[in-house]
């Protein structure tokens, strides 16, 4: 059974930080891109950034320097590190795996407020 499960949302003030996990289980894990999307409340779903299966990693440029994507093929694991934090960063964060076959988690909450 595949299973994409995130976890690390709350609440931060801005300019904090807030690192997410997505622990993955049932897919050959080190075969498939990781990416994270978000989807801020009334707007469509947005893709924030990517590691394909060699490492490599994307961002898109509303949060290049501020976000680190990393991933783990032993546990399976993707990150994603959240810094310098900005309200407009509020949304559900998903994580999403994909290679011939796609993959969604249920998200995480990510709230920027003071």
């Amino acid at each position: 059974q595949v299973q994409l499960v995130e976890s690390g949302g709350g609440l931060v003030q801005p300019g904090g930080s807030l690192r997410l996990s997505c622990a993955a289980s049932g897919f050959r894990f080190s075969n498939y891109a990781m990416r994270w999307f978000r989807q801020a409340p009334g707007k469509e779903r947005e893709w924030v950034a990517a590691s394909n299966s060699g490492g490599v990693t994307t961002y898109a440029e509303s949060v290049k320097g501020r976000f680190t994507i990393s991933r783990d093929n032993v546990k399976n694991m993707v990150y994603l590190q959240m810094n310098s934090l900005k309200p407009e960063d509020t949304a559900i964060y998903y994580c999403n795996a994909l290679s011939w076959t796609e993959y969604w988690g249920q998200g995480t909450q990510v709230t920027v407020s003071s």
